[in-house]
Protein backbone atom coordinates (compact mmCIF):
# COMPACT_ATOMS: atom_id res chain seq x y z
CA UNK A 1 0.00 0.00 0.00
CA UNK A 2 0.87 3.41 -1.06
CA UNK A 3 0.37 6.71 0.39
CA UNK A 4 -0.16 9.83 -1.06
CA UNK A 5 1.39 12.66 0.79
CA UNK A 6 2.20 16.07 -0.78
CA UNK A 7 1.78 14.92 -4.40
CA UNK A 8 5.08 11.91 -3.51
CA UNK A 9 4.25 8.53 -3.29
CA UNK A 10 4.77 7.49 -0.02
CA UNK A 11 5.58 3.63 0.88
CA UNK A 12 4.07 3.06 3.93
CA UNK A 13 4.11 -1.12 4.13
CA UNK A 14 6.22 -1.71 6.82
CA UNK A 15 5.76 -3.06 10.19
CA UNK A 16 7.25 -3.63 13.69
CA UNK A 17 8.20 -7.04 14.58
CA UNK A 18 7.21 -8.02 18.54
CA UNK A 19 6.71 -11.52 19.78
CA UNK A 20 6.15 -12.76 15.86
CA UNK A 21 3.41 -10.85 15.04
CA UNK A 22 3.75 -7.65 12.55
CA UNK A 23 2.70 -4.50 14.02
CA UNK A 24 2.24 -0.70 13.46
CA UNK A 25 1.94 2.09 15.64
CA UNK A 26 0.56 5.52 16.52
CA UNK A 27 3.68 7.39 15.55
CA UNK A 28 5.40 7.52 12.10
CA UNK A 29 9.25 7.56 11.50
CA UNK A 30 9.61 9.40 7.94
CA UNK A 31 13.04 8.28 5.28
CA UNK A 32 14.10 10.43 3.62
CA UNK A 33 16.17 9.60 0.08
CA UNK A 34 19.78 10.96 0.26
CA UNK A 35 20.14 11.48 -2.84
CA UNK A 36 16.97 13.33 -3.58
CA UNK A 37 16.58 14.85 0.04
CA UNK A 38 12.77 13.90 -0.48
CA UNK A 39 10.42 11.42 1.43
CA UNK A 40 10.24 8.53 -0.19
CA UNK A 41 8.86 5.98 2.59
CA UNK A 42 7.46 6.31 6.79
CA UNK A 43 7.38 3.11 9.07
CA UNK A 44 6.01 3.04 12.35
CA UNK A 45 8.04 3.99 15.49
CA UNK A 46 7.78 2.12 18.37
CA UNK A 47 6.08 3.05 21.52
CA UNK A 48 7.55 2.75 24.94
CA UNK A 49 4.83 -0.31 25.44
CA UNK A 50 5.65 -1.74 22.33
CA UNK A 51 9.61 -2.08 23.36
CA UNK A 52 8.28 -3.70 26.61
CA UNK A 53 6.46 -5.96 24.37
CA UNK A 54 9.04 -6.81 21.72
CA UNK A 55 11.65 -7.45 25.31
CA UNK A 56 8.83 -9.33 26.71
CA UNK A 57 8.54 -11.64 24.15
CA UNK A 58 12.20 -12.57 23.43
CA UNK A 59 12.53 -13.12 27.31
CA UNK A 60 9.51 -15.77 26.56
CA UNK A 61 11.14 -17.33 24.22
CA UNK A 62 14.79 -17.93 25.10
CA UNK A 63 14.18 -20.62 27.36
CA UNK A 64 13.08 -23.04 24.65
CA UNK A 65 15.20 -21.33 22.21
CA UNK A 66 18.82 -21.77 24.73
CA UNK A 67 18.03 -25.64 25.17
CA UNK A 68 18.20 -26.19 21.39
CA UNK A 69 22.26 -27.04 20.53
CA UNK A 70 24.34 -25.34 18.45
CA UNK A 71 23.42 -27.50 15.12
CA UNK A 72 19.48 -27.23 15.68
CA UNK A 73 19.98 -23.01 15.14
CA UNK A 74 22.71 -23.25 13.06
CA UNK A 75 19.90 -24.91 10.85
CA UNK A 76 17.32 -21.85 11.33
CA UNK A 77 19.85 -19.16 10.89
CA UNK A 78 21.00 -20.69 7.30
CA UNK A 79 17.14 -20.87 6.25
CA UNK A 80 16.93 -17.46 7.14
CA UNK A 81 20.04 -16.54 4.72
CA UNK A 82 18.82 -18.33 2.08
CA UNK A 83 15.17 -16.53 2.43
CA UNK A 84 17.23 -12.98 2.27
CA UNK A 85 19.20 -14.18 -0.68
CA UNK A 86 15.53 -14.61 -2.55
CA UNK A 87 14.61 -11.49 -1.88
CA UNK A 88 18.05 -9.70 -2.80
CA UNK A 89 17.16 -7.70 -5.35
CA UNK A 90 14.45 -5.99 -3.45
CA UNK A 91 16.58 -5.40 -0.08
CA UNK A 92 19.37 -4.25 -2.12
CA UNK A 93 17.10 -1.81 -3.81
CA UNK A 94 15.56 -0.74 -0.58
CA UNK A 95 18.79 -0.70 0.86
CA UNK A 96 20.15 2.08 -1.94
CA UNK A 97 17.34 4.06 -1.58
CA UNK A 98 17.62 4.63 2.39
CA UNK A 99 21.21 4.45 2.56
CA UNK A 100 22.48 6.15 -0.71
CA UNK A 101 25.17 3.80 -1.60
CA UNK A 102 25.99 2.85 -4.93
CA UNK A 103 23.67 -0.07 -5.79
CA UNK A 104 27.00 -2.57 -6.24
CA UNK A 105 28.62 -1.49 -2.67
CA UNK A 106 24.68 -1.99 -1.87
CA UNK A 107 24.69 -5.53 -3.09
CA UNK A 108 28.12 -6.33 -1.57
CA UNK A 109 27.34 -5.37 1.64
CA UNK A 110 24.32 -7.97 1.51
CA UNK A 111 26.42 -10.42 -0.64
CA UNK A 112 29.07 -10.82 2.19
CA UNK A 113 26.89 -10.55 5.19
CA UNK A 114 24.75 -13.57 4.09
CA UNK A 115 27.80 -15.48 3.74
CA UNK A 116 29.32 -13.86 7.25
CA UNK A 117 26.56 -15.11 8.91
CA UNK A 118 26.82 -18.68 7.25
CA UNK A 119 30.45 -19.06 8.31
CA UNK A 120 29.32 -17.71 11.87
CA UNK A 121 27.00 -20.70 12.38
CA UNK A 122 29.94 -23.16 11.31
CA UNK A 123 32.20 -21.85 14.19
CA UNK A 124 32.36 -24.66 17.37
CA UNK A 125 32.58 -23.57 20.96
CA UNK A 126 33.60 -27.20 22.99
CA UNK A 127 33.33 -27.45 26.31
CA UNK A 128 36.95 -26.67 27.70
CA UNK A 129 38.83 -29.01 30.00
CA UNK A 130 40.67 -27.56 32.69
CA UNK A 131 41.55 -29.80 35.18
CA UNK A 132 41.05 -33.65 34.81
CA UNK A 133 42.85 -36.11 37.59
CA UNK A 134 41.93 -39.06 40.19
CA UNK A 135 39.81 -36.79 42.01
CA UNK A 136 38.56 -33.37 39.64
CA UNK A 137 37.37 -32.86 36.59
CA UNK A 138 36.53 -29.08 35.69
CA UNK A 139 35.04 -27.78 32.45
CA UNK A 140 34.87 -24.16 31.20
CA UNK A 141 31.09 -23.99 29.52
CA UNK A 142 29.58 -21.19 27.96
CA UNK A 143 26.24 -20.66 28.08
CA UNK A 144 23.95 -17.76 26.34
CA UNK A 145 23.14 -14.72 28.03
CA UNK A 146 19.45 -13.82 27.50
CA UNK A 147 17.75 -11.28 25.72
CA UNK A 148 20.28 -9.40 23.25
CA UNK A 149 19.24 -5.80 22.58
CA UNK A 150 21.36 -4.72 19.24
CA UNK A 151 21.33 -1.21 18.31
CA UNK A 152 22.77 -0.61 14.76
CA UNK A 153 24.01 2.22 12.60
CA UNK A 154 23.09 3.97 9.33
CA UNK A 155 25.69 3.27 7.10
CA UNK A 156 25.60 -0.32 6.69
CA UNK A 157 22.28 -1.42 8.42
CA UNK A 158 21.99 -5.01 6.69
CA UNK A 159 25.00 -6.23 7.09
CA UNK A 160 25.15 -4.94 10.96
CA UNK A 161 21.95 -6.19 11.84
CA UNK A 162 22.53 -9.55 10.63
CA UNK A 163 25.69 -10.24 11.43
CA UNK A 164 24.55 -9.60 15.46
CA UNK A 165 21.33 -11.40 15.04
CA UNK A 166 23.05 -14.21 13.79
CA UNK A 167 26.20 -14.70 16.30
CA UNK A 168 23.24 -14.01 19.49
CA UNK A 169 20.71 -16.34 18.11
CA UNK A 170 23.43 -18.97 16.93
CA UNK A 171 24.93 -18.55 21.21
CA UNK A 172 21.65 -19.28 22.35
CA UNK A 173 19.96 -15.90 22.98
CA UNK A 174 17.29 -14.14 21.60
CA UNK A 175 17.53 -10.38 20.14
CA UNK A 176 15.38 -6.99 19.95
CA UNK A 177 17.20 -4.67 17.38
CA UNK A 178 16.58 -1.04 16.77
CA UNK A 179 17.84 0.04 13.53
CA UNK A 180 18.80 3.79 12.99
CA UNK A 181 16.05 5.88 12.70
CA UNK A 182 17.72 7.20 9.45
CA UNK A 183 17.89 3.56 8.17
CA UNK A 184 14.79 1.38 9.53
CA UNK A 185 13.78 0.12 6.12
CA UNK A 186 15.71 -3.01 5.02
CA UNK A 187 16.44 -4.03 8.79
CA UNK A 188 12.44 -4.10 9.08
CA UNK A 189 11.84 -6.19 6.01
CA UNK A 190 14.69 -8.46 7.63
CA UNK A 191 12.38 -8.37 10.23
CA UNK A 192 9.03 -9.47 8.68
CA UNK A 193 11.56 -12.20 7.02
CA UNK A 194 12.47 -13.68 9.86
CA UNK A 195 9.14 -14.09 10.66
CA UNK A 196 8.76 -16.83 8.34
CA UNK A 197 11.95 -18.30 9.94
CA UNK A 198 12.11 -18.41 13.82
CA UNK A 199 9.87 -19.24 16.61
CA UNK A 200 7.95 -16.33 17.54
CA UNK A 201 10.00 -13.78 19.83
CA UNK A 202 13.42 -15.10 18.62
CA UNK A 203 13.83 -12.24 16.79
CA UNK A 204 11.82 -8.96 17.52
CA UNK A 205 12.43 -5.61 15.64
CA UNK A 206 11.25 -2.02 16.40
CA UNK A 207 11.89 1.13 15.13
CA UNK A 208 12.39 4.42 16.80
CA UNK A 209 14.38 7.36 17.97
CA UNK A 210 17.56 7.79 20.36
CA UNK A 211 14.88 7.72 23.57
CA UNK A 212 14.02 4.16 22.48
CA UNK A 213 17.63 3.13 21.98
CA UNK A 214 18.09 4.41 25.43
CA UNK A 215 15.08 2.78 27.38
CA UNK A 216 16.38 -0.54 25.60
CA UNK A 217 19.96 -0.34 26.88
CA UNK A 218 18.58 0.83 30.13
CA UNK A 219 16.30 -2.09 29.99
CA UNK A 220 16.44 -4.67 33.41
CA UNK A 221 15.41 -7.94 30.92
CA UNK A 222 18.10 -6.90 28.55
CA UNK A 223 21.56 -8.96 29.34
CA UNK A 224 23.58 -7.78 26.53
CA UNK A 225 23.84 -4.90 24.23
CA UNK A 226 25.27 -5.02 21.09
CA UNK A 227 26.15 -1.23 19.33
CA UNK A 228 27.59 -0.21 16.28
CA UNK A 229 28.18 3.80 16.53
CA UNK A 230 29.85 6.82 17.14
CA UNK A 231 32.23 7.14 20.08
CA UNK A 232 29.73 9.65 21.93
CA UNK A 233 27.16 7.70 21.78
CA UNK A 234 28.86 4.35 22.89
CA UNK A 235 29.90 5.84 25.77
CA UNK A 236 26.24 7.33 26.82
CA UNK A 237 25.47 2.63 25.77
CA UNK A 238 27.82 1.87 28.55
CA UNK A 239 26.58 4.19 30.82
CA UNK A 240 22.75 3.43 30.29
CA UNK A 241 24.00 -0.12 30.89
CA UNK A 242 25.78 -0.07 33.94
CA UNK A 243 23.36 0.27 36.61
CA UNK A 244 22.47 -3.16 35.68
CA UNK A 245 25.78 -4.37 34.61
CA UNK A 246 24.72 -5.93 31.19
CA UNK A 247 27.72 -7.11 28.90
CA UNK A 248 27.93 -4.44 26.19
CA UNK A 249 29.55 -4.92 22.84
CA UNK A 250 30.91 -1.42 21.49
CA UNK A 251 31.95 -1.01 18.17
CA UNK A 252 32.77 2.40 17.33
CA UNK A 253 34.59 5.08 15.49
CA UNK A 254 38.09 5.40 14.14
CA UNK A 255 40.52 7.03 12.42
CA UNK A 256 42.19 4.88 9.98
CA UNK A 257 45.39 5.25 9.19
CA UNK A 258 47.04 4.16 6.55
CA UNK A 259 50.78 4.30 6.21
CA UNK A 260 52.66 3.99 2.42
CA UNK A 261 56.48 3.23 2.98
CA UNK A 262 59.11 4.03 0.52
CA UNK A 263 59.51 0.99 -1.12
CA UNK A 264 55.91 1.05 -2.65
CA UNK A 265 54.41 1.53 -5.50
CA UNK A 266 51.53 3.96 -6.24
CA UNK A 267 50.54 3.13 -9.19
CA UNK A 268 50.13 -0.47 -7.99
CA UNK A 269 48.16 0.38 -4.92
CA UNK A 270 46.30 3.38 -5.88
CA UNK A 271 42.97 1.68 -6.84
CA UNK A 272 42.78 -0.40 -3.83
CA UNK A 273 43.74 2.75 -1.27
CA UNK A 274 41.33 4.83 -3.55
CA UNK A 275 38.75 2.42 -2.74
CA UNK A 276 39.70 1.79 1.10
CA UNK A 277 39.09 5.77 1.71
CA UNK A 278 35.68 6.14 -0.03
CA UNK A 279 33.69 3.02 -0.13
CA UNK A 280 30.09 3.89 0.97
CA UNK A 281 31.46 7.66 0.45
CA UNK A 282 34.00 7.53 3.41
CA UNK A 283 30.72 6.45 5.90
CA UNK A 284 33.01 3.17 7.13
CA UNK A 285 34.39 2.94 10.46
CA UNK A 286 37.62 1.16 9.34
CA UNK A 287 37.95 3.44 6.31
CA UNK A 288 41.24 4.89 5.94
CA UNK A 289 40.73 8.68 6.91
CA UNK A 290 44.59 9.56 7.51
CA UNK A 291 46.99 8.82 4.80
CA UNK A 292 50.63 8.99 5.83
CA UNK A 293 53.28 8.67 2.60
CA UNK A 294 56.99 8.50 2.38
CA UNK A 295 58.81 11.53 0.99
CA UNK A 296 60.21 9.20 -2.10
CA UNK A 297 56.65 8.40 -3.19
CA UNK A 298 54.34 11.75 -1.68
CA UNK A 299 54.31 12.99 -4.86
CA UNK A 300 53.77 10.25 -6.91
CA UNK A 301 50.98 9.01 -4.69
CA UNK A 302 49.07 12.62 -4.62
CA UNK A 303 49.49 12.43 -7.90
CA UNK A 304 47.91 9.13 -8.78
CA UNK A 305 45.34 9.48 -6.14
CA UNK A 306 44.30 12.71 -7.10
CA UNK A 307 43.50 11.18 -10.50
CA UNK A 308 41.40 8.69 -8.94
CA UNK A 309 39.04 10.98 -7.18
CA UNK A 310 39.01 13.09 -10.40
CA UNK A 311 37.55 10.53 -12.61
CA UNK A 312 34.96 8.61 -10.05
CA UNK A 313 31.94 9.12 -10.82
CA UNK A 314 29.22 10.05 -8.16
CA UNK A 315 25.31 10.36 -7.84
CA UNK A 316 22.40 8.31 -7.31
CA UNK A 317 23.67 4.89 -5.96
CA UNK A 318 20.81 2.93 -8.24
CA UNK A 319 22.77 4.29 -11.65
CA UNK A 320 24.97 1.77 -12.00
CA UNK A 321 27.62 3.79 -13.79
CA UNK A 322 28.41 5.70 -9.97
CA UNK A 323 31.06 4.91 -7.84
CA UNK A 324 30.14 7.07 -4.88
CA UNK A 325 26.77 8.18 -3.46
CA UNK A 326 25.48 10.91 -1.18
CA UNK A 327 26.51 11.43 2.56
CA UNK A 328 23.40 9.75 4.71
CA UNK A 329 21.75 12.11 6.18
CA UNK A 330 22.03 16.46 6.30
CA UNK A 331 23.45 16.41 9.81
CA UNK A 332 26.17 14.14 8.68
CA UNK A 333 26.77 16.12 5.67
CA UNK A 334 26.96 19.59 7.10
CA UNK A 335 29.44 18.24 9.87
CA UNK A 336 31.74 17.23 6.63
CA UNK A 337 30.70 20.64 4.80
CA UNK A 338 32.02 22.33 7.79
CA UNK A 339 35.05 20.26 8.45
CA UNK A 340 35.96 21.17 4.44
CA UNK A 341 34.96 24.56 4.81
CA UNK A 342 37.88 24.56 8.24
CA UNK A 343 40.21 22.63 6.03
CA UNK A 344 40.57 25.23 3.08
CA UNK A 345 40.41 28.32 5.21
CA UNK A 346 43.51 26.61 7.07
CA UNK A 347 45.42 26.82 3.47
CA UNK A 348 45.26 23.24 2.82
CA UNK A 349 46.20 22.09 -0.86
CA UNK A 350 43.03 20.59 -2.20
CA UNK A 351 44.39 17.97 -4.64
CA UNK A 352 40.91 16.84 -6.19
CA UNK A 353 37.60 17.51 -5.78
CA UNK A 354 36.41 20.30 -2.85
CA UNK A 355 33.34 21.34 -4.52
CA UNK A 356 30.31 21.70 -3.12
CA UNK A 357 27.71 20.78 -6.13
CA UNK A 358 24.51 22.97 -6.56
CA UNK A 359 22.30 20.24 -6.92
CA UNK A 360 19.53 18.37 -4.68
CA UNK A 361 21.17 15.43 -2.90
CA UNK A 362 23.56 15.01 -0.04
CA UNK A 363 26.48 15.10 -2.61
CA UNK A 364 30.11 15.70 -2.23
CA UNK A 365 33.08 14.37 -4.59
CA UNK A 366 36.37 12.51 -3.53
CA UNK A 367 38.53 15.17 -2.00
CA UNK A 368 42.22 14.53 -1.28
CA UNK A 369 44.20 16.94 0.61
CA UNK A 370 47.46 18.10 1.57
CA UNK A 371 49.76 20.53 3.02
CA UNK A 372 47.48 20.13 5.97
CA UNK A 373 48.08 21.30 9.73
CA UNK A 374 48.70 17.54 11.79
CA UNK A 375 46.10 19.75 14.54
CA UNK A 376 43.63 20.00 12.19
CA UNK A 377 39.74 18.97 12.58
CA UNK A 378 40.75 16.29 9.36
CA UNK A 379 43.15 14.79 10.76
CA UNK A 380 42.25 14.77 14.55
CA UNK A 381 38.83 13.74 13.96
CA UNK A 382 36.60 11.14 11.89
CA UNK A 383 35.41 12.96 9.12
CA UNK A 384 33.25 9.60 8.02
CA UNK A 385 33.03 11.56 4.96
CA UNK A 386 34.82 11.82 1.24
CA UNK A 387 37.73 14.09 2.06
CA UNK A 388 40.75 12.35 3.38
CA UNK A 389 44.24 13.71 3.93
CA UNK A 390 47.62 12.59 2.22
CA UNK A 391 50.52 13.78 5.04
CA UNK A 392 54.20 13.54 4.29
CA UNK A 393 56.98 11.65 6.40
CA UNK A 394 60.73 10.70 6.22
CA UNK A 395 61.51 8.36 9.39
CA UNK A 396 59.01 5.25 9.57
CA UNK A 397 59.31 5.96 13.61
CA UNK A 398 58.31 9.35 12.98
CA UNK A 399 54.93 8.11 10.95
CA UNK A 400 54.01 5.54 13.33
CA UNK A 401 54.31 7.90 16.64
CA UNK A 402 52.03 9.83 14.88
CA UNK A 403 49.39 7.67 13.36
CA UNK A 404 49.39 6.77 17.28
CA UNK A 405 48.45 10.33 18.23
CA UNK A 406 45.03 9.41 18.63
CA UNK A 407 41.92 8.40 20.84
CA UNK A 408 41.43 6.10 18.36
CA UNK A 409 42.24 2.71 17.76
CA UNK A 410 40.05 0.91 15.09
CA UNK A 411 42.37 -0.39 12.15
CA UNK A 412 45.05 0.88 10.46
CA UNK A 413 47.64 -0.36 7.71
CA UNK A 414 51.28 -0.78 6.07
CA UNK A 415 52.02 -0.49 2.31
CA UNK A 416 55.29 -1.74 1.43
CA UNK A 417 56.81 -4.06 -1.05
CA UNK A 418 58.07 -5.92 2.01
CA UNK A 419 55.45 -7.80 3.81
CA UNK A 420 57.66 -8.43 6.75
CA UNK A 421 59.25 -4.64 7.41
CA UNK A 422 55.05 -3.91 6.87
CA UNK A 423 54.19 -6.47 9.99
CA UNK A 424 57.15 -5.38 12.02
CA UNK A 425 55.64 -1.83 11.73
CA UNK A 426 52.10 -2.91 11.43
CA UNK A 427 52.65 -4.86 14.83
CA UNK A 428 53.43 -0.73 16.57
CA UNK A 429 50.09 0.51 15.48
CA UNK A 430 47.65 0.87 18.63
CA UNK A 431 44.84 -0.33 16.52
CA UNK A 432 42.61 -3.85 17.03
CA UNK A 433 43.47 -5.05 13.13
CA UNK A 434 46.44 -3.77 11.61
CA UNK A 435 46.68 -4.83 7.80
CA UNK A 436 49.76 -5.14 5.77
CA UNK A 437 48.63 -4.04 2.08
CA UNK A 438 45.06 -4.21 2.64
CA UNK A 439 42.35 -2.42 4.30
CA UNK A 440 39.29 -3.33 5.60
CA UNK A 441 39.48 -7.15 5.25
CA UNK A 442 37.27 -9.07 7.42
CA UNK A 443 36.17 -12.39 7.85
CA UNK A 444 33.80 -14.52 10.19
CA UNK A 445 36.72 -16.23 11.35
CA UNK A 446 38.64 -13.23 12.47
CA UNK A 447 37.61 -11.30 15.51
CA UNK A 448 37.26 -7.51 14.96
CA UNK A 449 37.21 -4.13 17.39
CA UNK A 450 38.34 -1.37 18.44
CA UNK A 451 41.39 -0.53 21.00
CA UNK A 452 41.43 2.89 23.22
CA UNK A 453 38.07 4.53 22.28
CA UNK A 454 37.27 2.90 19.62
CA UNK A 455 35.44 -0.17 21.25
CA UNK A 456 35.00 -2.98 23.78
CA UNK A 457 35.16 -6.23 23.27
CA UNK A 458 34.75 -7.96 19.56
CA UNK A 459 32.50 -9.26 16.85
CA UNK A 460 32.98 -12.22 14.58
CA UNK A 461 34.83 -15.10 15.34
CA UNK A 462 34.98 -17.50 18.43
CA UNK A 463 36.40 -14.98 20.44
CA UNK A 464 33.28 -12.45 19.42
CA UNK A 465 30.52 -15.60 19.93
CA UNK A 466 32.03 -16.16 23.26
CA UNK A 467 31.01 -12.36 23.97
CA UNK A 468 27.30 -13.27 23.55
CA UNK A 469 27.67 -15.71 26.09
CA UNK A 470 28.80 -16.39 30.02
CA UNK A 471 31.95 -18.10 31.03
CA UNK A 472 30.32 -20.92 33.43
CA UNK A 473 33.10 -23.54 35.51
CA UNK A 474 31.56 -26.76 36.37
CA UNK A 475 33.92 -28.53 39.14
CA UNK A 476 32.89 -31.87 40.06
CA UNK A 477 35.01 -33.74 42.96
CA UNK A 478 34.28 -37.72 42.86
CA UNK A 479 32.29 -39.30 45.82
CA UNK A 480 34.61 -40.05 48.75
CA UNK A 481 37.82 -37.95 47.61
CA UNK A 482 37.32 -35.23 50.03
CA UNK A 483 37.46 -32.05 50.33
CA UNK A 484 40.29 -29.67 48.51
CA UNK A 485 40.67 -26.03 48.67
CA UNK A 486 43.81 -25.84 46.21
CA UNK A 487 43.50 -27.35 43.05
CA UNK A 488 46.71 -27.91 41.23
Amino acid sequence: MAARVDDLDIRDDFSLLIGGELVTGDNWLDVINPATEQVFARCPAASDVQLDAAIAAARSAFTGWSRLDYEARATYVKRYTALLAEHDDELVELLVREQGKPIAQARAELDSCLQQANDTVGLQIPVELLVEDDTHRIELHYRPLGVVGIITPWNAPAALALGSLSSAVYTGNTVVIKPSPYTPLTTLRMGELAREIFPPGVVNVVAGGDDLGRLLTEHPEVQKISFTGSVATGKKVLASAAPSLKRVTLELGGNDPAIVLDDADPKAIAKRLFFACFVNSGQVCMAIKRIYAHEDVYDELCDVLAEEARTAPYGDGLDPNNRLGPLQNKMQYDKVVDIFEETKRGGARILAGGDIPDRPGYFLPPTYVTDIDEDSRLVREEQFGPIVPILKFKDPEDAIRRANDTRYGLSGSVWTTDSERGKDIAKRLEVGTAWVNQHRAISAYVPFGGAKESGMGRQHSVLGLKGYMEPQVISVTNQGSGERNVIR
